[in-house]
């Protein structure tokens, strides 16, 4: 199990509510519900929950429109509730990752600010169980 499902799941365990989604899933949930006009609805239910869980930031770019509301996310939670983000890039290397480039420094604060960081640079999880199974 990673850290982060492992995190979630304790949290459960201990009462909290726990939304755990991959950030790309998530920016384009965003985007659908722009165009659907719930997009106030879906962000009340993720402030909702006391612990968000974004996975797989790296993966993917976001136009400037995902990189916006994933910002508002990202600041809400900072000043109301916890937050876990997975990454496979080091925050000097996410410029790219957005279309909107002036907010990544203030994205990267909210997510630093009042925070721990870890560095786990590691054999993959998937990479180590698909060995152990071919054994």
């Amino acid at each position: 199990m990673s850290a982060e499902r492992g995190c979630g799941l304790k949290a459960c365990s201990m009462g909290m509510s726990v939304l755990f989604k991959n950030a790309y899933s998530l920016s384009m949930e965003l985007s659908e519900a722009r165009d659907n006009y719930s997009l106030g609805k879906l962000e009340k239910w993720i402030q909702k929950a006391n612990l968000l869980i974004l996975d797989e930031i790296g993966y993917v770019s976001f136009d400037r429109y995902q990189s916006e509301v994933l910002f508002r996310i990202i600041a809400d939670r900072s000043e109301r509730g916890s937050i876990i983000v997975t990454t496979n890039l080091p925050f000097s290397e996410w410029t790219p990752l957005f279309e909107n480039t002036a907010m990544i420094a203030a994205m990267i604060d909210c997510l630093t600010f009042q925070s721990h960081v870890l560095d786990m640079n590691g054999e993959s999880y998937r990479l180590t169980k698909t060995k152990e199974a071919r054994k």
